[in-house]
């Protein structure tokens, strides 16, 4: 999985609408401060997790661990099936 510049484009203007835009249309209120910074930080918060998820798919750190007879075996079984098919 490659980098791409659109998702990350996307994400970060939805959440951007959710931290940003949506705090100006709180009403009046004695909670309305804290409604603003719990928008704010949930928007931020989600964002960064996704962008974590997103570009840790991009060049994983683990991969399965398999012994070397283990890769002989699947390599001649998968052999077999493509030249069968």
């Amino acid at each position: 999985m490659g980098a791409s510049a659109i998702p990350i484009l996307a994400f970060t203007i939805i959440w951007g609408i959710v931290g940003i835009g949506l705090p100006f249309f709180i009403p009046k209120g004695p909670n309305r401060g804290i409604l603003q910074v719990i928008l704010v930080m949930t928007a931020f918060t989600c964002w960064l997790f996704w962008l974590c998820c997103y570009m840790a798919q991009m060049n994983p750190l683990i991969g399965p661990k398999l012994d070397s007879t283990t890769i002989k075996i699947m390599a001649r079984e998968w052999a077999k099936d493509i030249t069968d098919g």
